[in-house]
């Protein structure tokens, strides 16, 4: 009964220990949600990115718009809706019919709204690159929930309500988003009623143009299986099941 009081002990104080060290590593997050700045480039100054590299850091909208463009167009293109266009007041005349997978309806409609999607974004601090900016909780902020549904009291200095609103970071990126479609609205319609299927949105819009010169090298990082499973408790294997791992389209 002694070993078993002792062991009972030992587990306690592992568990104690293991919640202690989760809580340290997340003060560098929390600094990241409340920090207010002025730009985004102000906003990655803490990612030991030097001053070239930041300032690409902001360009990642490009990467992000045509990622969830692509996406929704896919959602979108598989209607096989036809539309009838033109309108006659006999209702003799036969109107034009254009199916909606090419229409510039289908295009509107999948623009609407785009860069909202950004807000559903975090910030991965545990990542390097540019596939910080991806859907899902971060595994801090997951540890953080796990500790809360434990029963843990933690204390951050903002309001548990707000751990899951969109960070500084993401809404610049959102309305860098929005400025984009500004700026190169007639160049997507380019690509959607000409070039679409041929070459991907990324290369046309970013490559060839919003980001040509400058350094692209964050357009082609993407995040590898092996570094979704970090650190693992004892036995673990770090291994996901197919169904686990993120959607490829959600990365930057």
């Amino acid at each position: 009964r002694g070993e078993k009081g002792r062991g009972e002990v030992s587990r306690t104080l592992s568990r104690a220990y293991e919640h202690w060290s989760q809580l340290k590593i997340l003060s560098i997050e929390v600094l990241e949600r409340t920090h207010r700045c002025d730009s985004f480039v102000e906003c990655t100054s803490g990612f030991s990115l030097d001053e070239s590299e930041r300032v690409n850091w902001g360009w990642q909208a490009c990467k992000v718009l045509s990622i969830e463009l692509e996406s929704r167009l896919e959602e979108t293109g598989k209607s096989r809706d036809v539309l009838e266009l033109g309108y006659s007041f006999d209702d003799v005349k036969p109107k034009k019919k254009t199916k909606y997978k090419k229409s510039e309806l289908r295009l509107v409609e999948s623009l609407d709204g785009i860069c909202e999607r950004i807000l559903e974004y975090n910030i991965h601090k545990e990542r390097q690159d540019s596939t910080r900016f991806a859907k899902g909780m971060s595994q801090t902020f997951q540890t953080l929930h796990g500790l809360v549904d434990k029963g843990v009291k933690v204390e951050l200095g903002i309001p548990y309500e707000l751990w899951d609103k969109p960070s500084v970071e993401v809404t610049n990126l959102k309305t860098q988003c929005e400025t984009l479609l500004e700026d190169y609205e007639s160049d997507i319609e380019e690509w959607y009623f000409h070039h679409q299927g041929d070459i991907t949105l990324k290369q046309y819009l970013c490559n060839d143009r919003a980001l040509l010169g400058k350094d692209i090298s964050c357009l082609t990082e993407v995040l590898h299986p092996k570094d979704k499973g970090k650190k693992n408790r004892k036995g673990e294997t770090g291994e996901k099941a197919p169904g686990d791992l993120d959607n490829g389209r959600d990365e930057l």
